[in-house]
């Protein structure tokens, strides 16, 4: 006899340990300025405590999910949340920047296998009549992770310490394991051959170009070491290009770009990405390091940028077929631009709560305008069948946006003679934040020639194939 399991129980089984993955995305961010004190860390490796997680989760989703399919989707999800508890609780116990960002990696490599599972995994647990308010309940957890990630990282890290925003994945994940292995199914999916060779050649490109991108200040834009990553890392980013036109299991096939919708909303979610998440590393270490604000403040501070798309990313939702993905989008696009304009203009030592304001709220509402129409827009012309790939790639393409705009961004700062103490802060985070304004304010132009993306159509049924169309839309961030 079957033996059945409640709904809740399913629901908490997939999403807790999604929960704990979308949670550290942003809240190590709060923690920088103690992880500074504490070990001593340069810019430079403050970049990579976040970058390594980034990167690692960036270019492993897409394989997890291959291997998922082959090995058993519980299997790898459940083997993706020890993975990421162990690293935790090495990161917490690290005595140097360099161990940190080890296991700040290796933690990314678990998350990958979480964060694409856990939805599929939740739709095969739940009955059809049921799966909307799963996938709704799923996407709100989601989402309240990235939003509550300043907040929750100033408490901890002000209550306790930086090490404790690690520590609090342990209890976590030994819960989630024995949770997930008794309340999901170990479902398999079509058993396509892994493209190991995209992975490598793709992750190990795009590590080229960011190492090239962080080390250009310090070692100098024409030494080989930076030389080397830049240029070694384009070479590879092109055989992944050639790779995938001619292997015949691609990570990412190369006709889904031949699609006008999928290529441009895939510029613009990586440009947004590159922007939004650049310019909060900057942002909370000026709270904290020029303004003397404590960790908790600093995630107070910047609440109503982080909570904002919790609001307006439904509403958005909600009107998306009547005016169109294309409109929702390009405004979005105008508002973040417009809000990290407004930041940085006003950025000040002796700057206000209330000055700082409506760029915050123009930034969250912007993000909130963009989350769910950009994965529809991903998806608005892609075969049923092409969903779960299409989405992935939109996710990891976000994934690396974030990681190049905290790169990008940082090395302005540093070249404009930034260093993590309160004098000359402001006048190097200026250009630097004006620079994602910048981008993204390109990026809202590209994203007016986009389709109208008009469509009142709404599927019946999810099957396995659409169920990354589904993660995408339910979860109103980027995952980092």
């Amino acid at each position: 006899m079957e033996r059945r399991i409640p709904v809740w129980l399913a629901i908490a089984a997939a999403s807790l340990p999604m929960f704990m993955a979308t949670l550290d995305n942003l809240v190590v961010t709060s923690a920088l300025p103690a992880v500074h004190a504490d070990l001593g860390a340069s810019v430079e490796e403050l970049q990579w405590i976040t970058n390594a997680y980034t990167l690692a989760f960036a270019a492993l989703m897409l394989l997890a999910v291959g291997l998922g399919d082959r090995l058993g989707r519980r299997h790898l999800f459940v083997a993706g949340i020890t993975v990421f508890t162990v690293s935790s609780a090495f990161a917490a116990m690290s005595t140097d920047p360099t161990s940190l960002i080890v296991w700040r990696a290796i933690e990314g490599a678990g998350a990958a296998a979480i964060m694409p599972l856990s939805l599929t995994l939740l739709v095969g647990s739940v009955p059809d009549r049921l799966r909307t308010v799963g996938i709704g309940v799923w996407g709100g957890i989601s989402g309240l992770g990235v939003a509550l990630g300043p907040l929750i990282g100033g408490a901890v890290v002000e209550g306790w310490s930086w090490e404790a925003i690690f520590w609090l994945n342990v209890p976590v994940g030994i819960v989630a394991v024995p949770l997930a292995l008794f309340a999901l199914p170990n479902t398999r999916g079509a058993r396509v051959r892994a493209d190991v060779v995209g992975v490598l050649l793709a992750g190990l490109g795009v590590l080229g170009v960011v190492f090239g991108v962080v080390r250009g200040n310090d070692a100098g834009w024409t030494s080989g070491e930076v030389l080397t990553g830049l240029i070694g890392g384009g070479v590879l980013l092109v055989a992944f290009v050639l790779w995938q036109a001619r292997t015949t299991a691609p990570l990412l096939p190369l006709r889904f770009f031949r699609d006008r919708s999928f290529a441009l909303a895939n510029i613009v979610a990586m440009t947004f990405s590159f922007g939004a998440f650049g310019a909060v590393f900057i942002l909370i270490q000026f709270l904290q390091v020029v303004q003397g604000r404590t960790p908790l403040e600093a995630g107070v501070w910047t609440m109503p940028w982080t909570l904002a798309p919790m609001v307006i990313a439904p509403l958005a939702g909600i009107i998306a077929p009547r005016v169109g993905t294309r409109v929702l989008i390009t405004g979005g696009m105008v508002f973040l631009s417009a809000g990290l304009f407004w930041i940085a203009g006003t950025m000040a030592a002796d700057v206000t709560f209330p000055t700082l304001l409506p760029g915050f709220l123009l930034a969250g509402v912007g993000m909130g305008a963009v989350f769910g129409p950009i994965s529809t827009a991903v998806l608005a012309r892609m075969p049923q069948h092409d969903h779960a790939k299409a989405s992935g790639a939109n996710s990891t393409l976000r994934e690396i946006g974030v990681a190049l705009g905290i790169a990008v961004l940082t090395a302005v700062f540093t070249g404009n003679g930034g260093q993590l103490t309160p004098t000359g802060y402001v006048d190097a985070a200026q250009p630097a934040v004006m620079v994602g304004a910048a981008v993204v304010a390109v990026s809202a132009i590209v994203a007016a020639f986009l389709p109208a993306g008009r469509s009142a159509h709404v599927p019946e049924t999810v099957t396995d194939d659409g169920l990354e169309a589904q993660l995408a839309a339910a979860s109103p961030a980027p995952v980092a």
